[in-house]
């Protein structure tokens, strides 16, 4: 009998341990597949992981347990899309060794909010099919804070798994990309109550609503982009592309052969002279004072005809005796002008607002300053946010908004109605990621921002993706530079379209959804429910 006993024991140990490991291997599936329905990658079944981690959850048998299933997805879902953050520590040898760090830690600390949401739904434990509108309620909740927690990191979200310009994309145009988050997540998990408990017709008109949701973005979208017409305006915009990879700015030796590259390609000549040139944020491995004092101001400014203005990433200094270190740092955008006398003119700067953590800031600097972060990060000096973004004027050409890099995944930073700019440029520091799919996967966030303010995005990087995109979020043409591609773009400024609802509304009906979704989870609303089963 013993035998026998521990036979058994020893069976229904490896049973658990199999199953267990089952379910951990669903849950980075879940993770996985949703990570590859973005772009590049287009896998757009995956987005079925979403009805996947919900079927786990709810069979998870605790909330602990419903934590570890959305932490494990989530893990696997930014492992997979934040991977390149790696790319950057391969930039410097000496930072090397911290690069599978970077690229699991990330992963770990955002999947947090993945298990939240879950742990947040297991908790609920919502009846009936309304348990659908919660689980994308909680999720899209939790992936809102993620984008605005501590300056946030809002790369993907949901939403961003369709092609900016595609059909589906279009829903931004109304709700914002959190909007359109919360359709996707409500219609892929519309298919999870299939493998649950219930009357298979209700089961069967919840998984229906899912397929008829995504119909609706999809011939919402065709109706839009059927309508659109691309209308060009007089200015003429040139993007300039060096391909300086980010490991060759660093040597004295390669500067001089950075600055003349940028400069033959301001100067080439083209069909029309542009009126507006373009280059990337950390075009030059130099400070604004020392370019602007240094023989090469003038090589620019001869780069440059009368009436043109440039467009230039570089970083500054201002004294400020109120601070320990006597000057405060910006990332900031200069507007340089020719007016035909000597030298070029300051029109405007615009100082980032919205800073990368890790990378321009310290979160909690003094805390990880004496834990030893920051000297691991080479961080001896954070940088200080401007202003909140707002619109800025170039002589003789259209209003615009500037988005430095980071910048272009917020929705929100462009003017809606009220003092709206004509066009919005998103300048960025895209080398440090390589040929990776991070660069590629800007331009499809960054390209929202056109979606959901009907205004074109003109978009420069060193090394790719460089771009004109109208105000539906596509790719005008051939106007792209990808990775590994040197030159530029010469095009006209598309006009833009009339103010978008969400222009005028923002994140209202995105918020008015996470209302509703939540309401469905209140005990009143369980109360009515059986009121009305009573009463049948």
């Amino acid at each position: 009998m013993i035998t026998l006993s521990a036979k058994l024991d020893d069976g229904s140990l490896r049973s658990r341990l199999i199953l267990r490991l089952g379910r951990i291997a669903l849950a980075l599936l879940a993770g996985a597949g949703a990570a590859l329905a973005h772009p590049p990658f287009g896998i757009l079944p995956g987005l079925l992981g979403y009805a996947l981690l919900m079927i786990l959850t709810e069979r998870s048998r605790t909330t602990r347990g419903g934590f570890w299933m959305g932490w494990l997805a989530g893990f696997a879902y930014f492992f997979i899309s934040c991977w390149w953050v790696a790319e950057a520590f391969l930039v410097d040898p000496a930072q090397a060794w911290m690069a599978p760090f970077a690229a699991s830690l990330l992963p770990a600390g955002l999947g947090l909010f993945w298990g939240t949401a879950t742990a947040l739904y297991r908790r609920f434990s919502p009846d009936g099919m309304a348990k659908v509108l919660v689980f994308a309620a909680l999720f899209c909740l939790l992936e809102w804070l993620r984008g605005n927690l501590l300056t946030g990191f809002p790369w993907n979200p949901a939403g961003a798994s369709w092609k900016a310009g595609s059909a589906a994309s279009q829903f931004a145009s109304i709700a914002g990309i959190y909007g359109l988050s919360f359709v996707t997540v409500a219609a892929a998990a519309a298919f999870a109550p299939l493998a649950g408990r219930g009357s298979m017709k209700a089961k069967g008109v919840t998984a229906a609503l899912g397929v008829l949701t995504i119909a609706a973005l999809v011939i919402g979208g065709t109706v839009r982009l059927s309508q659109a017409q691309v209308e060009l305006t007089p200015t003429v915009v040139r993007i300039v592309q060096a391909d300086i990879k980010q490991e060759s700015k660093w040597s004295p030796e390669s500067y001089q052969s950075i600055v003349d590259r940028y400069v033959s390609l301001t100067a080439q000549p083209g069909a029309v002279l542009p009126d507006i040139v373009i280059w990337p944020e950390g075009a030059l491995p130099a400070t604004a004072s020392d370019v602007f004092n240094s023989p090469d101001a003038t090589a620019i400014s001869n780069a440059l005809q009368p009436g043109q203005s440039l467009l230039i990433g570089l970083g500054r200094g201002v004294p400020d005796p109120t601070v320990p270190e006597g000057a405060r740092y910006y990332n900031s955008m200069f507007v340089l002008t020719d007016e035909g006398g000597p030298g070029l003119r300051i029109s405007t700067i615009y100082d980032k607002y919205r800073l990368v953590p890790f990378g321009e800031y310290m979160p909690l600097g003094d805390l990880m300053g004496a834990l030893g972060v920051r000297s691991l990060t080479h961080m001896p000096l954070d940088f200080t946010p401007g202003e909140r973004p707002a619109p800025i004027d170039i002589p003789g050409a259209p209003r615009v908004q500037p988005l430095i890099c980071y910048e272009s995944l917020y929705p929100g930073f462009t003017a809606g109605s009220t003092g709206r700019p004509e066009w919005i440029v998103n300048i960025s520091n895209d080398a440090w990621f390589g040929r990776s799919s991070g660069p590629r996967q800007h331009l499809n966030l960054a390209s929202y921002r056109a979606i959901e303010t009907g205004l074109p995005i003109v978009r420069s990087t060193p090394t790719g993706v460089s771009a004109m995109i109208d105000p539906w979020g596509r790719v005008i043409g051939a106007e792209r530079l990808d990775p590994g591609e040197s030159g530029v773009i010469d095009a006209r400024l598309p006009r833009p379209t009339a103010v978008t609802i969400y222009g005028r509304t923002g994140d209202l009906l995105f918020w008015l959804a996470i209302i509703g979704g939540l309401a469905t989870a209140l005990p009143w609303s369980s109360i009515v429910r059986k009121r009305r089963e009573i009463l049948v």
